[in-house]
């Protein structure tokens, strides 16, 4: 490892740094780190323990004149993200990471660095290690495998903890201090429609949206970008006026990302096909104009396909397009705290359907864990009412923002 490193100020968070990067620590594969934390926290004579997802917590107590302050916890992730080149020969199980310094940057060899949190952990043991830092007494938090599922975070035990404040020290961003954060559940409708086969005297045609930006659901969610399910809901419904019979759905993909594409195999009856083309044309011209300045390469295409298996029967089309229109979906409540905040908001992320089933799938998303619930039951009574199966999984909280908090107005 570069001397160079040790020698950058203030030494003792680099020297920590260099420490730990010495310790392989993969996410999934922390024994090593978890025993060099409580090592470190023992060879310091502070009281530590490890819990039973392999925390580890160390306490100290506060310096002269602050033994009674609110304690304060200060928290970052022992873990790390090992990706490597393709021509690096490192394994990151049995190897320390190789650094040097670059410029104004330390960089790794080859491999990613872990300063993703190793910065933070570094500056915590610095922390605990000074005897000329005035301070509360603190609990230092390491947790594990923050990268590939926030084990140590949701293994945590109440009460283990004691502090009044905490704090997350696993940002990217110098001079910012976050003050909230959305939490989100997974919602999914699912169900069975009745089919017919393909009725006689009609035509197949292959309905597709794209050239939509996207974007990611929570970042990108205020930005009033098309959604190609809805969109396509639109055209479809357009289209019932015309007989318009729907054969299949394939829209979106992941839940956190707003949907690009979609695609819809329908049927008309052939006598009303072109009017059906042209209202069809007519609606992609209004969308283009709604979404002109935020999706400018929106396409709407229409054309002839030879359409094989069952279509939805009518009732089922029609109930199922209308819980889908129901659906909530974008932004539904802007935070009344913090300016320009999206507080809640829900993506509808993927439509499929298809052969008598269909499944949607929603990311909803919240500061405010009570009203991530209430948007949640929105679309389940959207699709209940219908006779779907709406479950949620994936729960995790929000955390609130409190702009006037002491620390916030401490940091200002």
């Amino acid at each position: 490892m570069s001397q160079a490193v040790r020698d950058l100020e203030p030494k003792a968070l680099w020297n920590y740094f260099a420490d730990l990067n010495a310790v392989p620590r993969p996410s999934k594969h922390e024994e090593r780190v978890i025993a060099f934390a409580k090592a470190f926290g023992e060879g310091l004579g502070l009281p530590t323990e490890v819990d039973h997802a392999g925390n580890v917590i160390i306490r100290k107590p506060g310096t002269k004149g602050k033994e009674n302050a609110p304690t304060v916890a200060l928290q970052s992730h022992l873990d790390m993200v090992h990706q490597k080149n393709n021509d690096t020969d490192f394994d990151f199980a049995t190897e320390g990471i190789r650094m040097q310094v670059d410029g104004d940057w330390v960089k790794a060899e080859g491999t990613t660095l872990g300063a993703d949190n190793g910065i933070g952990v570094a500056s915590i043991m610095a922390l605990l290690a000074s005897t000329d830092i005035p301070h509360p007494p603190l609990e230092a938090l390491f947790t594990i495998d923050e990268e590939t599922g926030m084990t140590g975070a949701f293994e945590l035990k109440g009460g283990l903890l004691h502090a009044k404040y905490l704090l997350n020290l696993d940002t990217e961003d110098d001079d910012e201090l976050t003050i909230g954060c959305a939490g989100g559940v997974d919602v999914t409708a699912s169900g069975s429609y009745a089919t017919e086969p393909t009725p006689a005297d009609h035509v197949g045609h292959r309905l597709t949206v794209r050239g939509l930006n996207g974007g990611h659901s929570g970042m990108d969610i205020n930005k009033g970008l098309g959604n190609a399910n809805k969109l396509m809901n639109r055209l479809l419904m357009a289209g019932e006026e015309h007989g318009v019979r729907v054969a299949s759905i394939d829209g979106g993909g992941l839940r956190n990302a707003i949907p690009r594409e979609s695609v819809a195999t329908v049927l008309v009856p052939s006598d009303k096909a072109k009017a059906f083309g042209t209202a069809i044309g007519e609606l992609a011209d209004i969308l283009k104009q709604e979404y002109g300045t935020t999706d400018p390469d929106l396409e709407v295409e229409l054309t002839p396909v030879d359409v094989e298996g069952p279509v939805m029967k009518a009732d089922d089309q029609r109930r199922f397009l209308r819980a889908v229109q129901a659906c909530p979906n974008g932004i539904y409540r802007m935070s009344p705290d913090v300016d320009g905040l999206v507080q809640t908001s829900n993506n509808l992320a993927r439509i499929e359907l298809k052969d008598g089933s269909y499944t949607v799938l929603c990311l909803t998303r919240s500061s405010v864990d009570s009203e991530k619930m209430d948007e949640a039951m929105a679309i389940r009574a959207a699709f209940e009412l219908i006779g779907a199966t709406v479950d949620f999984a994936g729960s995790y909280p929000g955390w609130t923002p409190k702009p006037g908090s002491d620390i916030v107005k401490l940091m200002e």
